[in-house]
């Protein structure tokens, strides 16, 4: 089973980046665009994961979210991998209010952590961690400076990134224009923050992504 944690922003932020990607999808044809479905927040790629591990490392997840607080999020900014110059990958970025980038990384530390001790080593584990959503890729190298500009000046609404999410990769089967397919096995609420008796609570969005149950059934795996 191929597995990634994630946030799964919620629709009405992702249907403002939409706004701004749909037109550019026409103007590059060239770029395997991924659905607007498929836009998450990778928190730790896991690769291949035996069935058999699931089950803890669900408890695993779990624990992990349990230790973080949510954090206020926005989709802001756009850039490319490794580089606009030779670019391979297209993403929008994360911004975060206050201390939220140092809380949203260390919330990836402990995913990661989490599912090493579930038997499910993070692939990329060690490396300085970039949020984002991946919105485009190229099969070659590419200059994409014009469009990461083009991209750059955006800056969606504020959300409450509230849970984690343990989601299942379906690779596409080779089909021309087919593309992954995603499964959410799971999600888990983060620690709710303790608010003062008397102080006043501004609501902010809040992310959601249905989910079957907290743990994976059998119909799901």
């Amino acid at each position: 089973m191929r597995l990634f944690a994630a946030i799964v922003p919620p629709s009405d932020a992702l249907a403002e980046l939409e706004a701004v990607v749909a037109p550019l999808r026409s103007s590059w044809p060239g770029l395997r665009w991924a659905d607007r479905q498929g836009w998450h927040v990778t928190l730790a790629f896991f690769g291949e994961v035996p069935e058999g591990t699931v089950p803890e490392l669900c408890t695993r997840l779990e624990r992990a979210a349990h230790r973080h607080r949510p954090m206020t999020l926005s989709i802001s900014g756009a850039g490319a991998f490794p580089g606009a110059a030779r670019a391979l990958v297209l993403w929008a970025g994360i911004a975060a209010e206050g201390s939220g980038q140092a809380a949203l990384a260390a919330l990836a530390t402990s995913v990661a952590a989490g599912a090493r001790r579930a038997g499910a080593p993070v692939a990329a584990e060690g490396r300085r961690y970039r949020p984002h959503l991946t919105l485009a890729r190229w099969q070659r190298p590419a200059d994409a400076g014009h469009l990461v500009e083009e991209l750059s000046r955006f800056a969606g609404s504020a959300w409450t990134a509230g849970q984690i999410h343990l989601i299942r990769s379906h690779l596409p089967g080779g089909q021309p224009g087919e593309r992954p397919r995603y499964e959410t096995l799971g999600g888990w609420p983060l620690r709710a923050a303790v608010t003062p008796p008397g102080s006043a609570v501004t609501p902010v969005r809040s992310a959601s992504h249905p989910s079957r149950s907290t743990h994976p059934s059998r119909s799901t795996r």
